[in-house]
């Protein structure tokens, strides 16, 4: 019988190899917490990524990894053409802001994190102080993805106090003209908007939200040199679809240059130039801008404008085949301009929503816009909120809307209208709606 050797191991080398086991000093080790070489490789791309931008190589899984630990401290020059739209830019803005609503940008951080980075850049540029490459240099890295800027304030140059005039203001020794002195000139945006080469909507305030004990009539209006400038950036921007200058104190000169550059604006299809001091000149302006453009809506919400400018809407309206909205509410047309407004859409056929809302009109405008309601069948919405109406007026808006079925919003309220003729006019507006002809109504 034969016996093996001491020490010798019966199975063979290749079993004494496998029986072999490494014992961690840690129970909880395991092989599978060893990082992989890859995965070591891309912590190190991270690591390096300021220095060595590691990304257009990389699959989309990798591409990822980068995207949720690249930190967002890597300087803009070296990620806003690099990285796509995603989960770093989504960090991105969530660590710089509370609110982050990303439907409001479609659905797309990086569009998001660009325009308000360059809405705050703007809204806290100080003329003469402030230098300008700042924002120059960021418009290479931004111009593909801003649509939509925002700006709810322009500061204006940085100048000396003047307590002896403060005060003396306060006192009423002196009155706003003498204190206002000269104009104060806010950002120039001609040095902009002709670079931003995707911008589509731009809505501007000249004005200052928080001035304290510094306020001057100058923080909030719109200088002539500002109007120049803007008027120059907006003839050269070819994209821009949508305008909006509130609360800024445009006045008719201002209006009047501004249109002058619009005239033969390519893409322009809406213009809001509500809250400002426009009169009857800039209204006339604005009609020549209906004749001549592709405007779809115009707003001009709490103006100064008056019948004679009313009537100069209503002639380029009564021509023109591409606005289908207009707001004039919060002015004086009165009945002459009323009636003129009314008058020229018995010859219009493309105007769907008409807001004339609170504008010293009364039964004979109402009368008027039953004839229009009567035979067009092309509005879907009037406002006539505030206006004293009577009962003559309501009368004739209740037959005339007897008749229709394409008017589906129709606010009377605060008019003087009997409330039987009010509840009849809102019964009907609602079977319009019933019917399927769109739109959502004001009921009593």
């Amino acid at each position: 019988m034969s016996r093996n050797p001491p020490g010798s191991n019966p199975k063979g080398p290749e079993d004494c190899r496998r029986l072999r086991r490494t014992i961690a000093e840690d129970p909880l080790w395991s092989l599978a917490l060893v990082p992989s070489l890859s995965h070591l490789c891309l912590q190190s791309i991270v690591r390096d990524f300021e220095e060595h931008p590691v990304y257009e190589q990389l699959s989309p899984i990798q591409r990822d990894f980068i995207h949720e630990r690249l930190p967002s401290s890597v300087p803009l020059s070296v990620t806003a053409n690099l990285i796509n739209d995603g989960v770093y830019w989504m960090r991105c803005c969530k660590q710089q802001w509370t609110l982050c609503d990303v439907s409001h940008y479609g659905q797309s951080w990086k569009r998001m994190f660009f325009e308000r980075r360059l809405e705050g850049m703007i809204e806290l540029f100080i003329p003469g102080v402030t230098e300008t490459k700042t924002i120059l240099e960021m418009v290479p890295l931004c111009k593909n993805y801003v649509k939509r800027l925002d700006i709810s304030q322009l500061l204006t140059p940085v100048r000396e106090p003047q307590n002896e005039n403060m005060e003396n203001y306060f006192l009423g020794l002196i009155d706003d003209d003498e204190y206002d002195g000269p104009p104060m000139d806010h950002f120039d945006f001609s040095i902009l908007l002709e670079k931003l080469t995707c911008l589509e909507e731009l809505h501007v305030e000249y004005r200052i939200k928080q001035c304290g004990l510094n306020y001057e009539c100058r923080m909030f209006k719109m200088s002539h040199q500002d109007c120049v400038s803007l008027a120059m950036a907006l003839r050269s921007c070819k994209t821009l679809k949508v305008l909006r200058l509130h609360l800024s104190h445009i006045d008719d000169m201002n209006c009047n240059l501004l249109v002058k550059h619009l005239l033969a604006h390519p893409t322009l299809t809406e213009l809001d130039l509500s809250h400002n001091v426009i009169r009857d000149a800039g209204a006339r302006a604005v009609g020549k801008l209906l004749n001549k453009s592709k405007l779809m809506v115009l707003n001009m919400f709490d103006n100064e404008i008056t019948d004679p400018g009313a009537e100069a809407i209503a002639h380029a309206l009564s021509k023109n085949s591409t606005l289908v909205s207009l707001n004039l509410c919060l002015n004086r047309l009165g009945d002459k301009g009323g009636q003129a407004i009314g008058n020229a859409l018995l010859n219009n056929n493309t105007l769907r929503h008409l807001n004339l809302g609170a504008n010293e009109v009364t039964g004979p405008t109402a009368i008027t816009l039953s004839k229009v309601i009567a035979q067009n069948n092309t509005l879907r919405s009037i406002n006539l909120y505030g206006n004293n109406l009577g009962e003559d007026g309501g009368k004739a808006l209740e037959e005339a809307l007897s008749h229709n079925t394409s008017v589906t919003e129709c606010d009377i309220r605060l008019t003087e209208i009997d409330e039987q003729i009010v509840s009849a006019i809102n019964q009907v507006v609602l079977k319009n709606q019933v019917l399927g002809t769109g739109g959502i109504s004001w009921i009593d």
